[in-house]
């Protein structure tokens, strides 16, 4: 069972959009000036295994579903064509409208703190590349997940079925409610940042059920909230710097 202690002494930044642009800039550059990498399958394989291994494994997630997921999960498919060299490197990357795809290690492990299961129907807020998505589906029975803007929502259809993951729902709207009419659920991950958890997210969880969300303005944390039979626990994990939450979040 995941610890917050193994975490915490793992810092982790995630790239905000003020500076998206300019990071774009700098990673067009870093392709234009390497030699072109292999793209085959093999190719492909190897930088996910070498992924896992130096930048997942190394920093303490230790869940084998988590691991071999990661490692089957075609990451270079959701992002942009011309960055596909960097997919499996240990950075966030952009993928349009001022939002990045999430480094690895911080994929994996939101992924292991929510403990999925494979009967789980699991709710995402923040569809993003849809790379959290595939990963989930892999582990569960279903992935409900909520995109704010249309367009990422249509690329990460695109980007889903091309990686065969059938078994997500993708749905354009603002996430800061969820969705009510499928709660409850087995599990709800959130990949972008709210000044506060919103309640009707905690009103959704399954008993047992875990919140993983990072939650704040300035400084930010990752939170794991568990729904119990008496209540909610909540702990802090660590240090994280998200996108805002956008859309009703923001009007509060």
């Amino acid at each position: 069972m995941p610890r917050g202690g193994r975490y915490a002494r793992i810092p982790f930044v995630a790239i905000i959009p003020v500076v998206a642009t300019l990071v774009l800039a700098l990673v067009l550059a870093s392709v234009a000036e390497s030699p072109r990498k292999d793209e085959t399958p093999a190719a492909w394989k190897e930088s996910s295994r070498l992924m896992v291994e130096e930048q997942i494994a190394a920093r303490g997630v230790k869940d084998r579903r988590v691991l071999e997921t990661m490692r089957e999960t075609p990451r270079h498919l959701f992002v942009p064509e011309a960055l596909r060299p960097f997919a499996y490197e240990d950075r966030p990357l952009p993928i349009g409208s001022r939002q990045t795809i999430s480094q690895p290690y911080i994929v994996a492990a939101m992924t292991e703190l929510l403990e999925p299961e494979p009967d789980d129907v699991i709710l995402e807020i923040g569809t993003g590349s849809g790379y959290q998505a595939a990963v989930l589906s892999r582990l569960v029975k279903t992935v409900i997940s909520v995109e704010i803007l249309p367009e990422l929502a249509r690329s990460a259809r695109e980007a889903l079925r091309a990686a065969g993951a059938e078994n997500v729902e993708v749905l354009t709207g603002d996430g800061y409610r969820g969705v009510p009419e499928r709660a409850p659920f087995a599990g709800i991950i959130v990949t972008a940042a709210p000044p506060e958890v919103p309640p009707p997210l905690v009103e959704q969880l399954a008993v047992g059920a875990k919140l993983v969300i990072p939650v704040g303005e300035g400084f930010q944390e990752l939170l794991v909230l568990e729904r119990t039979e008496t209540g909610l626990s909540r702990r802090s994990v660590l240090p994280v710097r998200f996108v805002p939450m956008t859309g009703e979040a923001q009007n509060r």
